[in-house]
């Protein structure tokens, strides 16, 4: 559950830089359309981000696991503050409520009157996840960004994004196979994000009431324990 939320929550944030594609001289004119189709893409989704300072939004996320039949389906809200600030609120089918301050963690469970807290870079045994949040990374430098395989296409006739993870990449993202991206017609907000894991499982996130720049306050995002709240330290992944 934290690398799949710690991804989307980057996503949101960084945006995707937009990066010339590599072209062969002797590449059919239709894929030289569609590349410069996923660089507008990236380019306009670039330019929303970069002038995002602060973000609310509902989600839905559909969990598809492998041998399943039925999808595991959750809903909630999320906020998002740069820099580096970040509060993820599963509401159905359970409460759980995700917090993130710079390298800070907290996970708070009502259900179970516990906060797991730990250190980001520890929790995801990689800085990546710090990096990208805080917006010192680069998607391009973790990610080959490219057209779906079948030039799938979403809103408003808009190509579908496709993130492959770098070879030789650390967790979270060495766990993902692909992520698959649909922006919002007109503002190129993000519409959906897939995460398709080496697993089979496939989580998807629907986003909406999005809310850019309202002027979220720093206390949103500071959970404080009620008194009968046990303290629980995260175990420490070892890295690479």
């Amino acid at each position: 559950m934290m690398r799949i939320f710690l991804l989307v929550a980057v996503l949101f944030m960084s945006g995707i830089p937009a990066v010339a594609q590599p072209v062969k001289p002797d590449e059919p004119a239709v894929d030289l359309q569609i590349l410069k189709e996923v660089q507008e893409v990236v380019k306009n989704i670039q330019a929303r981000y970069e002038k995002t300072k602060d973000l609310q939004a509902s989600f839905t996320q559909k969990t598809r696991i492998e041998g399943f039949s039925t999808p595991v389906i959750s809903t909630g809200h999320f906020y998002i503050k740069k820099p580096g600030r970040l509060r993820w609120d599963y509401i159905e089918p359970a409460t759980e409520e995700i917090y993130v301050n710079k390298d800070d963690v907290k996970m708070y469970v009502p259900e179970h009157k516990q906060v797991l807290v730990g250190k980001l870079t520890y929790m995801a045994a990689s800085q990546a996840p710090l990096q990208l949040l805080q917006g010192v990374a680069k998607l391009d430098e973790e990610f080959d960004i490219e057209p779906t395989a079948t030039k799938d296409r979403g809103a408003g006739g808009i190509l579908l994004v496709s993130l492959t993870p770098k070879q030789g990449r650390a967790e979270p993202e060495r766990a993902i196979q692909k992520i698959v991206i649909e922006v919002q017609p007109k503002t190129y907000f993000l519409k959906t994000i897939a995460l398709h894991e080496v697993s089979g499982n496939i989580a998807t996130f629907e986003f909406s009431e999005l809310k850019p720049n309202s002027g979220l306050k720093d206390d949103l995002f500071d959970f404080k324990a009620p008194a009968d709240v046990e303290i629980v330290r995260a175990p420490v992944l070892s890295r690479p």
